[in-house]
């Protein structure tokens, strides 16, 4: 009677992390200008039996910070001697914004929009660059993490190429409140990730610079049911309710500077014209009514009370009344 055959190691940057184990990894960015070095934290957890290879990332913009705790709760509860395939975590992807609490690099480069990056290029380019060939290009599929940014709640959501059926079937055993059919941008993560063959899900969750439980624990949830469905680990929490599927969004945005009042919250459901909020001086004058322009589902909202002529409000998505096929896909 043969034996198994035994799972090769995994070499990422240089070194090589045996089946059956985890290993924390650094990739070397630069140096700081006060010469300090800096690195992108890497935890590469290399299962012992054979499978997918899946990546997740979170903080690309530094001061995303839900999706940091997601992974730091799905690392703890898997076992690479039980794990079939393998999982690559970069909890914090922007180390210079994070460490700064700024969701930007030093040179005010958004991240998610310098990909697939340089070796040569930007500071935002040479990150890039380095996630791509050293994490990406070894995945068959992945999960980036975000929440709301510029002081914006976001309902928990996961956001794809729901025409692609990889995506869709991720999207599926996810399980998040809503599943958002959205294009890639240029230069973000996904599209890039994309263009080079993998499969990619954005998880969207709570607000920047903080921590919401409720859209940690849909993430982590919906991490674990994807890894599930994947055959990598055996068990994960069932869904709890259905997921609402959505193909086109838009924001509500002030049609005049005042204070805001909101009438509504992440997850509720609008009929067009129905109040969103309601906008006042500060002498209490009222000056507008912001209403919905489509029925759908809330799934963004301001956390400002204060408002410019132009800035968002609340993010409507038009949710789809027949997905018996999606569904069943």
């Amino acid at each position: 009677m043969t034996s198994p055959r035994r799972r090769a190691p995994l070499a990422v940057a240089g070194q090589e992390v045996p089946a059956g184990r985890r290993s924390t990894l650094e990739l070397p960015v630069g140096r700081l200008v006060s010469g300090s070095s800096m690195a992108l934290p890497v935890l590469v957890l290399h299962g012992r039996h054979d499978g997918p290879v899946m990546w997740l990332s979170a903080a690309v913009h530094g001061d995303e910070l839900c999706g940091v705790e997601v992974i730091r709760r799905v690392i703890a509860s898997l076992e690479p001697r039980t794990l079939a395939g393998t999982l690559i975590a970069v909890p914090v992807l922007n180390v210079y914004g994070f460490n700064t609490g700024d969701r930007f690099l030093p040179d005010r480069r958004d991240l998610n929009r310098s990909f697939p990056g340089s070796p040569r290029g930007s500071l935002a380019g040479r990150i890039a660059h380095l996630m791509m060939t050293e994490v990406v290009h070894r995945c068959s599929i992945g999960i980036d993490l975000h929440t709301g940014s510029d002081r914006r709640t976001n309902l928990p959501q996961v956001r794809g190429d729901l025409e692609d059926p990889t995506v869709a079937r991720m999207a599926r055993r996810f399980a998040a409140p809503v599943a958002l059919g959205a294009r890639t941008r240029d230069g973000s993560l996904r599209a890039a990730a994309t263009s080079a063959g993998a499969a990619v899900l954005l998880y969207e969750g709570g607000e920047a610079g903080r921590f919401d439980e409720d859209a940690i624990t849909a993430g982590v949830h919906g991490v674990l049911r994807v890894m599930a469905g994947e055959q990598m680990i055996e068990h994960a929490p069932a869904p709890t309710s259905r997921t609402e599927v959505a193909r086109s969004s838009r924001w509500v945005r002030a049609s005049r500077s005042g204070i805001a009042h909101t009438e509504v919250e992440p997850g509720d459901h609008v009929e067009r014209g129905d109040v969103l909020a309601v906008l006042h001086d500060p002498f209490g004058k009222r000056l507008s009514v912001v209403r919905a322009r489509t029925a759908g589902i809330v799934i963004g909202l301001t956390r400002s009370p204060l408002l410019n002529r132009g800035d968002a409000v609340a993010h409507v998505a038009e949710v789809e009344t027949d997905v018996a096929g999606w569904a069943a896909g």
